[in-house]
């Protein structure tokens, strides 16, 4: 058993963390209010809901895949300050570019610019987490990095709706910009990067060597059956959820009759706070259990799908009946299913991202997160609010003004196959290293 190094957990690494956090809500906001913005972008320039399924999510996804590995290879071998502040320069600039586009083309492509900005941020934030904190109060840490997007959407979907209501979605996007422009700049000089590996002393934490090519470095990764299933899992999980987030906006628009500021208000207060504390419980949850078991780490993120799926359908197939009215806001009863939807739909995240820091050498762990993101965002940003979008229109000569109820309730089989990979990963992991990693440090010395 590995001992205990002399650093501690202080507050500089809390502040660090906040900052990351901060960074990560900026950059998920500035997807998530696309979710508000279908509705006017697609009425001034006049394209499908096929069209705004790509430009939500295919243009972004496709150059964030490309970009994801080299981005991660980056955060291996440089400053990880240094690079997510110039990340961060950037994506502020790009940003900026999306409220100022001309034309639905000229959206694209600014969308595209702002997916190479965001491709290093994932990855060497994680990366960083997984040297501030230790592997028993890491789960808890990482919720917290994973949770601020979820509590950002609030911003996102609720004072997003109204900015897009009263002053035109382009200065949505203009407003967003701004602070990544302090982000970028404390980033640079006043955050240093903490010392990698600082709590693996496992025979294992030995880096990868720098003449590794791409390709064969993410080869040796995918070889690995555990980290493999996992990254397929987390893709899956993705594809659903973030198609349903993208588009519930408009679910409760066009099946529920709400306005687009009162939908907005909605998704955004409940299913934020919802899955911001769903997140944050997980990953508590899961550094609790773990020092018992640490197969956990995978049993926890498959009973999230379970109950999260439970939730799913009712609240999909939920009349448009109003529990409540909150001064003008008329409150769906379906929306006390959607909130517990939120609550569990989110309890993979912070066990599969330790899990996979766990997996992997300190020096690798760019290129794994990485390759994690990717494949996540590939499908789930790229692919789900796309297919989401196809079927609507497929299905409008059946459904008609119902079409996207059904195109959502498709969404759900992903799901299915999340919860199988799950299972095969935990067979996988336990033939590994996985368990005497999962126990770099004893519980007491935590």
């Amino acid at each position: 058993m590995s001992t205990l190094p002399a650093a501690s957990v202080g507050w500089r690494s809390h502040g660090v963390l906040l900052l990351l956090a901060a960074v990560f809500a900026d950059n998920f906001v500035g997807r998530q209010i696309l979710a508000v913005m279908i509705e006017p972008i697609k009425s001034e320039f006049g394209v499908s809901d096929t069209a705004m399924g790509l430009i939500s999510g295919l243009a972004f996804a496709a150059v964030y895949a490309v970009m994801g590995l080299p981005a991660g290879r980056l955060v291996d071998r440089m400053p990880r300050t240094r690079l997510l502040a110039m990340a961060c320069l950037l994506w502020a600039v790009a940003t900026m570019a999306c409220g100022l586009a001309g034309g639905f083309l000229t959206l694209a492509i600014a969308r595209m610019l702002v997916a190479v900005s965001e491709s290093p941020t994932t990855s060497a934030s994680l990366s960083m987490i997984a040297d501030l904190y230790p592997p028993q109060r890491r789960s808890f840490a990482i919720s917290c990095f994973t949770s601020a997007p979820t509590f950002s959407s609030i911003v996102g979907l609720s004072i997003g709706a109204w900015v897009v209501e009263h002053y035109g979605w382009r200065s949505g996007f203009i407003a967003l910009g701004a602070p990544a422009l302090l982000f970028s700049a404390l980033l640079a000089f006043v955050v240093r990067d903490p010392q990698r590996g600082r709590w693996d002393l496992t025979p294992h934490a030995q880096a990868p060597s720098p003449l590794l090519g791409m390709r064969a470095e993410a080869g040796e990764l995918w070889a690995q059956p555990a980290y493999r299933c996992l990254i397929l899992a987390g893709g899956l999980t993705t594809l659903s959820s973030y198609a349903i987030g993208m588009w519930n906006t408009s679910f409760l628009v066009r099946s529920h009759g709400l306005s687009l500021q009162h939908a907005g208000l909605l998704v955004g207060v409940i299913c934020g706070i919802s899955a911001g504390f769903g997140g944050l419980f997980s990953g508590w949850l899961s550094d609790r259990l773990t020092r018992r078991n640490p197969h956990w780490q995978v049993s926890i993120p498959v009973l999230g799908h379970v109950t999260a799926l439970c939730a799913l359908v009712p609240y999909l197939l939920w009349s448009d009946a109003v529990l409540i009215r909150i001064g003008a806001v008329p409150i769906p009863t379906a929306m006390l299913w959607c909130a517990l939807y939120a609550f569990f739909t989110v309890w993979w995240v912070a066990p599969s991202y330790n899990l996979v820091s766990q997996l992997v050498a300190p020096g690798r762990r760019g290129s794994a997160m990485a390759l994690q993101t990717i494949v996540s965002t590939l499908l789930g940003v790229g692919v789900g609010p796309l297919v989401v979008g196809l079927c609507s229109d497929l299905l409008v000569p059946v459904y008609g003004q119902e079409s996207l109820r059904y195109a959502l309730m498709m969404m759900s089989l992903p799901v299915l196959g999340a919860m199988l990979l799950l299972v095969r990963t935990a067979r996988h992991a336990s033939r590994t290293d996985y368990r005497h990693a999962a126990i770099v440090l004893p519980p007491s010395a935590v």
